[in-house]
């Protein structure tokens, strides 16, 4: 991750938020294996919301080389 993307990042969890997601993984080893972890904060329904709202937008969208920040979600 790129100096200024970690500071955006910074930035972002520096906000009042009523809860987060930050799913982080390592290099792939030599054999091929990744260490995955997943931290969060808040209302564990919320933070489900925000996962399958990431999963459809994901799905939704063409691939992306860079970290994207989604300061709002608004529900249709």
């Amino acid at each position: 991750m790129s100096v200024k993307n970690r500071q955006s990042l910074r930035d972002a969890l520096k906000k009042k938020l009523s809860a987060y997601v930050l799913i982080t993984c390592s290099e792939p080893s030599i054999d091929g294996q990744m260490n995955v972890e997943m931290t969060y904060q808040g209302d564990k329904a919320l933070v489900s919301y925000l996962l399958q709202g990431a999963v459809m937008s994901m799905l939704e969208e063409e691939p992306c080389q860079k970290p994207v920040l989604i300061d709002t979600i608004h529900k249709s």
